[in-house]
């Protein structure tokens, strides 16, 4: 079975997502995936769809790197009493996507500090 076999799931919900500029290839007995997804939530998707085919990652043979738009995001400005739940919930997004694309602003998702400016990827 060739790799492009082997993790066509992965590379159909690439697809699927919209990851733009998506190349996939085969190379020396390893799988290269390049490609921008439209959110951090898509590119945790991914990830979760690669460790389905192979949860402990050991096989070492998919190189996948996968960028986040960051153009594709709006900026907002944290108020005292929000959560990274609460606003995700607002703009319909995970807190995790949240968090993960403001990680050089936040340490500890459980403290945002009102006045902060997060930039929150499009659902």
């Amino acid at each position: 079975m060739s790799l492009v076999d082997k993790y066509k799931e992965l590379t159909d919900l690439a697809v699927n997502l919209g990851t733009a500029g998506l190349q996939v290839r085969e190379e020396n007995s390893v799988l290269y995936i390049d490609g921008t997804a439209k959110s951090a939530e898509d590119k945790e998707r991914l990830w979760a769809a690669y460790g389905k085919i192979d949860p402990d990652f050991r096989s070492s043979d998919v190189v996948m790197n996968i960028e986040v738009n960051e153009s594709a995001s709006t900026e907002y400005t944290v108020k005292s009493g929000d959560s990274l739940s609460k606003i995700g919930k607002h703009y319909g997004i995970s807190w995790q996507a949240i968090y993960e694309a403001n990680k050089d602003i936040i340490k500890n998702p459980d403290l945002i500090q009102p006045g902060w400016k997060l930039k929150i990827p499009t659902a």
